[in-house]
């Protein structure tokens, strides 16, 4: 009994095993839920891949940073082209020389001694397009003589540069490129990227097999990698979603989404996207993608019109961008390019003819121009004047084109000039600027006419300081706020007339104030006596100004400061005819400039237009000019006085430096010297210096040694020793000959006289001798009655 038993639960406990049977079924079953799992987050991962490269494919591909560039060059016979620096053009713009004995194609030029040849290439400008043209230059004597058209042999009167690329604004990638179609492209050029990099891109779907196992055996055998086995849609892969670590996973990810690119898009598109994304190399600090922007920083085209073995150097490259530069590596660039030209041949891309000819062709790249950083400050500026529609995320990534009104050889000049004076400036304070607090300074230019800023340099270094003191900073002026206040006396709606001639009062004044009395006193602690007002301006004056602000009324002079362009606060208080009160060196420069163009305010701009990637202009500023602000015959009054204060008062160190020519101008020297500024204008030029602390300190120098030299030299940079031109004189003006110490007018028999202009009408009745009765309304009509009468008879 005892062993059926034991029996029977050894058989019971035998059929709980369930035998090797079970076993195999309860594993499958466990294998059956792993692969489940696996399944769903294969599945789930290889959507999630799906989605990542469907948003970036079917969304906004490439951010394309906008490009500004500058106002086109415009050249003439008779210009200095050594000053308008037409060699630098060329190098800027990426011009090359051209081959000799080769064709003069355009973007390229040849340079002999007395002509300069070149085939300037078409561009696009919403104001000023230009066709491409094969033009000579004809130089002589520091001038260009004669331009002709070589086609047809014509002289031309004018010709139109294209503008130069300034800057872009770059998102934090700092990548740069310019996007292009492939239908647009040479099919050399792809068949050069085709040869080098993927010869069976038309035919695998994303992962080349036959390569990668040649690759594999090739690695073998040499001990080490040697031949990658990436496809262009691999590359592209790698580039778009992917960080460049070697690792399994990430090679997985590679594979995975390179065969769903494949699946869901045509070749075209995977082509295309792959050169306009390729990496090829560096402008600075700027990463270049894509073959568009490679073709210009290389060659200085567009990549439309590469050559064939230009077309196979930039193939050649993107191996390795830097390693392969053709800037620092030409010989390894070279033999990396006819490597691509023998595939090219081998493969049936090119004749042998055409290898050999493309061979043949020299490395002939275009010079690099970095991008300054002085020009930062002026694309600050250009951001601000832009519709709030393009902010900082659309002018990163929309590819806009912005047509600026900066001219780039004045720019440069002006960063130059202001960067030496203050270092002179810094020499003579035996300040060391590398342990001191930096000396600062502002200069901008502005075209009076229509308020285009040409130049603006807000700061000593923008890299350490991106405080646009042009425009940001509000500093008190000094005696250049002192000619609004002769504009407000000037203008007939002030009351009784004060004219040029006028006799003012420099002896102590008491001013009474809420703060107590004021007593003004001038720059040197002296007075006078009785002055003119044109000597009052010119010297520069303290007390005579402020008597004459009290004369017509502080309430007038800000009307007049207003109408000018000034839109700060102005203080309501007797100082303000001393410039107590602070401005912006732009709001300055806008008030100086409506002087300068005969009494209408310009409105001051940056930009004319802006054309978005369908090719139109969508945010067009013409230069429409200005609008009237104060009465045209007053404001060249003010303008005569301005030239006095340059030919003979506080701004004669601009004639003294050889300066010849219609300028004018104003020193302002704030208290303690805290600030030195100088304004001056051409009949074509308005620019502003400004000098000081960015926390007020005294500087030690009055601004006729500090800001009127850099002033100085910056026009004298761009126009030359001469200026040319003149301030036009409207209507409404009469010349009267005047005794200058009374300002009586001069009479036969005075012994001193010199002519002055007056609002007609407003010239003095009093005489020199006394008691001559000087020509009247009544006397002058009866003079025209008896000529008419001898003339034409009763």
């Amino acid at each position: 009994m005892v062993r059926k038993q034991t029996a029977r639960r050894r058989g019971s406990g035998g059929s709980r095993g369930g035998g090797p049977r079970e076993t195999l079924r309860w594993l499958g079953r466990g294998l059956a839920i792993v692969a489940f799992v696996s399944g769903v987050w294969l599945s789930s991962w290889i959507l999630r891949l799906d989605r990542v490269v469907a948003e970036r494919f079917e969304g906004r591909t490439f951010n394309v940073p906008s490009k500004v560039y500058s106002a086109p060059l415009i050249v003439y016979p008779g210009m200095d082209w050594q000053r308008i620096d037409l060699r630098g053009w060329l190098v800027r713009l990426s011009y090359r020389e051209a081959v000799r004995g080769g064709p003069l194609e355009a973007g390229r030029y040849t340079w002999r001694p007395g002509e300069l040849r070149v085939h300037l290439r078409a561009f696009d400008h919403p104001l000023r397009p230009e066709p491409a043209r094969d033009l000579a230059l004809r130089l002589g004597q520091g001038v260009i003589q004669e331009i002709v058209e070589v086609r047809t042999g014509e002289s031309v009167d004018v010709v139109v540069l294209e503008p130069e690329p300034v800057s872009a604004f770059l998102g934090s990638d700092r990548e740069q490129r310019d996007l292009v179609h492939l239908e647009d492209l040479p099919r050399h050029l792809i068949a050069a990227v085709y040869a080098v990099e993927d010869r069976r891109f038309e035919e695998h779907h994303g992962v080349d097999l036959r390569r990668v196992m040649g690759a594999m055996l090739v690695n073998l055998r040499a001990g080490r990698i040697e031949q990658g086995a990436s496809t262009l849609t691999q590359q592209l892969v790698k580039n778009f979603f992917l960080t460049p670590d070697r690792t399994f996973n990430r090679k997985l990810q590679e594979v995975v989404m390179a065969l769903i690119v494949e699946a869901r898009y045509e070749k075209a598109e995977i082509l295309e996207a792959y050169l306009n994304e390729i990496y090829l190399g560096q402008r600075g600090a700027t990463q270049v993608h894509g073959v568009g922007e490679a073709a210009r920083l290389y060659f200085g085209k567009s990549a439309a019109d590469l050559s064939v073995s230009e077309s196979a150097l930039l193939a050649a490259i993107i191996q390795s961008p830097n390693g392969i530069s053709p800037h620092r590596r030409p010989e390894r660039a070279v033999a990396r390019r006819d490597l691509v030209l023998e595939l090219m041949r081998d493969q049936g891309y090119v004749s042998e003819r055409g290898y050999r000819l493309a061979l043949a062709e020299p490395l002939n790249v275009a010079a690099v121009t970095q991008d300054s950083g002085e020009v930062r400050y002026f694309l600050d500026l250009l951001s601000q004047q832009l519709p709030e529609v393009y902010d900082e995320t659309v002018l990163a990534s929309e590819g806009l084109r912005i047509y600026s009104t900066i001219d780039p050889r004045l720019q440069r000049a002006a960063a130059r000039s202001l960067r030496s004076g203050l270092e002179r400036i810094e020499a003579l304070m035996g300040r060391d600027p590398a342990t001191d607090a930096p000396l600062q300074g502002c200069l901008l230019a502005m075209r009076p006419q229509t308020g285009e800023l040409l130049a603006l340099v807000g700061g000593r270094d923008y890299g350490l300081s991106q405080w646009n003191r042009c425009t940001q900073a509000r500093r008190q002026v000094g005696s250049v706020f002192k000619p609004f206040v002769y504009v407000a006396a000037l203008d007939r709606r002030s009351g009784p007339a004060v004219t040029l001639a006028s006799r003012l009062v420099d002896e102590p004044l008491e001013v009474p104030t809420i703060d107590g009395v004021w007593r003004p006193e001038n720059y040197d602690h002296q007075f006078r006596g009785d002055v003119s007002v044109r000597d009052a301006l010119e010297r520069s004056l303290n007390v005579p100004a402020v008597r004459l602000g009290q004369q017509v009324g502080i309430d007038r002079v800000i009307a007049v400061a207003r109408a000018l362009g000034i839109r700060s606060p102005l203080p309501e208080v007797p100082s303000l005819a001393l410039g107590t009160a602070e401005l912006s060196p732009l709001e300055v420069a806008r008030a100086y400039a409506t002087l300068a163009n005969g009494g209408r305010r310009p409105t001051p701009r940056s930009f004319v237009d802006v054309v978005e990637t369908d090719g139109l202009a969508h945010e067009n500023r013409p230069l429409e000019g200005s609008v009237p602000a104060i009465d045209p015959a007053t404001a060249y009054l003010a303008v005569t006085l301005l030239q006095g204060v340059v030919d003979r008062g506080t701004g004669v160190r601009v004639r003294s430096s050889g300066m010849t020519g219609p300028i004018a101008g104003k020193t302002g020297t704030t208290d303690e010297e805290f600030d030195l500024w100088f304004v001056g204008f051409t009949p074509e030029l308005v620019a502003v210096v400004w000098v000081g602390f960015d926390e007020p300190a005294t500087i030690g120098l009055p601004s006729s040694q500090g800001a009127l030299p850099i002033w100085t030299d910056f026009v004298r940079d761009v126009t030359g020793s001469h200026v040319r031109g003149a301030f036009p004189r409207p209507s409404g003006l009469e010349e009267v000959a005047i005794e200058p110490s009374s300002g009586a007018r001069a009479m036969r028999g005075c012994p001193e006289r010199q002519n002055e202009l007056f609002l007609r009408g407003t010239a003095p009745r009093a005489t020199c001798p006394p008691g001559v009765h000087p020509p009247g309304d009544d006397e002058q009509s009866g003079v025209i009655r008896r000529t008419l009468r001898r003339l034409f008879g009763p």
